[in-house]
């Protein structure tokens, strides 16, 4: 067997260690502050430390002394509220607390917040381990981050929650696919399907399956119900080495009540604001983040690097923004406290916004930060020289709530309700946006994303197909949610895998056969993605033909780059010889229609010349048939 890789720490906590922490600056805090293998006169052992400044005492317990918090008590370091101590010959896959007595003598016992490890529920303990261990071999792939510029790259993202994507018919472990299994898994499809990322669920540990993994009480571990920090670590490897991009959710909006998580973490609030108007969410039950103290800061922004620079995550999906950037949301009158303006603005969080993004920027080799932020926040995605915000990507949530509503719709009613669609083009210049199709879309009783389609069975899928399509030739980054790219019938349940039996049935396999084959279009062609948001990307052929409810437009690359032409039509009513304006003389190919998919090289390819005929605002035309439900687009 090959020696085990092991990194020991240096020295303990020094004073500039602890300086640092304080201002908020130690942006490497996590290699210091938990548990930590170390050489003290000659002898291996672990070097623990927390911060726990309201603590009369604290000691280390765990099965090497029995949990007594009488036998290893920790030394206080000055003027940090920092405890450490080393334990002598004390090796890997340990489990540890730390005993904590508060300032009113009453003993309590917590987690480590900065342990990469954590038991498996409904355990509770820490756990020591090694992540030195590990031989990444991405380097290409690390290497060619730090090179791109990802808003000219294109970026279809595949949300997945691991322990529900697929399962094993056992019942060991849930059924649970192991981080390796899922990565080989996951691979395999990705590649198929054509996406270029993977978003990851549920990878912070957290005690609730419930949660989905939105109330952490580990940050700084990788769940183990799918395994071990290494066996995360040869997921995001093999994800790399096959070219596919790895996005990790992170909260940093809030965190559980949990008595063995960073609620009241000394025996009072120190995550977490002291006063319940801010410190708490009165809708989630939750506990908010004190954004003005240093040390909290600090812990949030570290663990950000953590994932991005020991993990090689390549971006970070903040969740729950808007939840950050106002005292008052999901606040009534009167419970809430204005800011030192009387304004609803969380001044300590947007500047941790600021300061996380720039950290990122600075240190990140290319990782991506971004902002699921639901309200009209402006400059959420503008550069903080820029007065704004600094994230790499917003998750349109306006586009994604008109696009819904829209395709819900009766299409006798779609007519009255032309501008849903055409909204979105107002403004997709305004930041850089990710057009997105979400698990929150598709649970709680808003039903699946095809049982919110129109119609019946056969026009359901018609409709998606109108819906995918439209997406993907609309300006922006896209996402889909796991299970919506081969239409599964019933919402997502975190309990149960996915519905993939439903793809040897042939409606549901045409379907993910189309949409691979709008995912391959979307990388194949740079059109669709290398100009997004610069404005020069999309124009409108006919924006107006709300009577028929079709639409029409153009997606503009750079100069060398083939154009592409979409037309929609979204009712059941066929229009023979439509015509359609066109902005020059020349051929133009149909790439992808609604029965077919793709054409391609070896298929008959129809093209149609265009005619000195004007219409819609151009000097030439095009006509052809366009079927009910019809969809069109040509290449020229």
């Amino acid at each position: 067997m090959p020696v085990q890789k092991i990194n020991y720490l240096d020295t303990p906590i020094t004073e500039m260690d602890r300086y640092l922490f304080g201002n908020g600056t130690h942006y490497l805090i996590y290699q210091k502050l938990g548990s930590h293998p170390m050489i003290l006169n000659n002898i291996k052992g672990m070097y623990f430390a927390v911060w726990a400044p309201h603590a009369t005492s604290v000691s280390i317990v765990g099965d090497f002394n029995n949990w007594n918090p009488d036998s290893h008590f920790m030394t206080k370091l000055a003027d940090s509220g920092i405890y450490d101590i080393f334990v002598p010959d004390l090796d890997f896959n340990e489990l540890y607390k730390f005993a904590i007595t508060t300032s009113s003598e009453k003993l309590i016992f917590k987690a480590d917040p900065y342990a990469s490890y954590a038991e498996y529920r409904p355990g509770t303990a820490s756990i020591t381990s090694n992540l030195s261990s590990f031989e990444w071999q991405d380097n290409v792939w690390m290497k060619s981050r730090t090179k791109k510029t990802t808003s000219s790259e294109p970026m279809s993202i595949y949300e997945v929650h691991i322990g529900s994507w697929k399962r094993h018919p056992s019942e060991d472990n849930n059924g649970y696919y192991n981080y390796k299994e899922a990565a080989i898994a996951l691979t395999e499809y990705v590649l198929e399907m054509g996406y270029t990322h993977v978003e990851l669920m549920g990878i912070l540990e957290h005690p609730f399956d419930g949660s989905w993994g939105y109330q952490v009480t580990g940050y700084y571990a990788p769940t183990s119900r799918f395994g071990t920090p290494a066996d995360f670590m040869f997921m995001i490897n093999y994800l790399h080495m096959h070219g596919i991009g790895v996005i990790l959710d992170w909260v940093p909006a809030h965190f559980p009540k949990d008595s063995h998580g960073l609620s009241n973490f000394d025996g009072e609030p120190l995550y977490e604001y002291a006063d319940s108007q801010k410190g708490e969410h009165p809708e989630w039950g939750t506990k908010i983040f004190d954004y003005s103290k240093h040390e909290v800061s600090n812990f949030l922004i570290a663990n950000a690097l953590y994932w991005v620079n020991e993990f090689h995550i390549d971006g970070l999906r903040v969740d729950a923004v808007a939840s950050m950037l106002y005292l008052d949301y999901g606040r009534e009158s009167g419970n809430w406290l204005p800011n030192i303006y009387g304004g609803n603005e969380n001044i300590e969080a947007i500047e941790f916004f600021k300061h996380l993004n720039s950290i990122i920027d600075e240190r990140g080799k290319g990782a991506i930060v971004i902002a699921e932020e639901s309200t009209a926040w402006p400059k959420v995605t503008h550069t903080i020289k820029d007065n704004g915000l600094g994230f790499s990507y917003k998750w349109n949530m306006g586009w994604m709530h008109d696009f819904l509503e829209y395709m819900k719709l009766d299409p006798y009613f779609r007519k009255y309700n032309h501008h849903k669609m055409t909204f979105g083009t107002s403004y997709f210049t305004s930041e850089n946006f990710i057009l997105v199709l979400s698990h929150d879309e598709v649970v709680h009783l808003k039903s699946s994303m095809i049982g919110k389609m129109s119609g019946f069975t056969e026009d359901k899928f018609s409709n998606l197909k109108l819906g995918y399509t439209f997406m993907i030739g609309h300006p922006g980054k896209k996402l889909l949610f796991m299970g919506q790219d081969f239409g599964q019938w019933h919402e997502w349940n975190e309990e149960t895998e996915l519905d993939w039996y439903l793809i040897n049935e042939p409606a549901h396999r045409k379907l993910q056969n189309y949409v691979k084959d709008l995912l391959h279009i979307y990388k194949e062609y740079p059109a669709l993605y290398v100009c997004d948001n610069t404005g020069r990307e999309f124009e409108w052929v006919n924006a107006d033909d709300y009577e028929r409810s079709i639409y029409s437009f153009i997606r503009h690359g750079n100069k060398e780059d083939k154009k592409l032409l979409f037309i929609f039509n979204f009712t059941p009513v066929e229009r023979s010889d439509y015509m359609v304006g066109v902005p020059s003389k020349g051929n133009y190919t149909l790439i992808l229609d609604e029965c077919h998919g793709r054409y391609t090289a070896n298929d008959n390819l129809v093209s149609y010349a265009a005619k000195h005929l004007p219409c819609d605002r151009f000097e030439y035309s095009i006509s052809f048939n366009l079927p009910s439900y019809g969809i069109a687009v040509f290449e020229f």
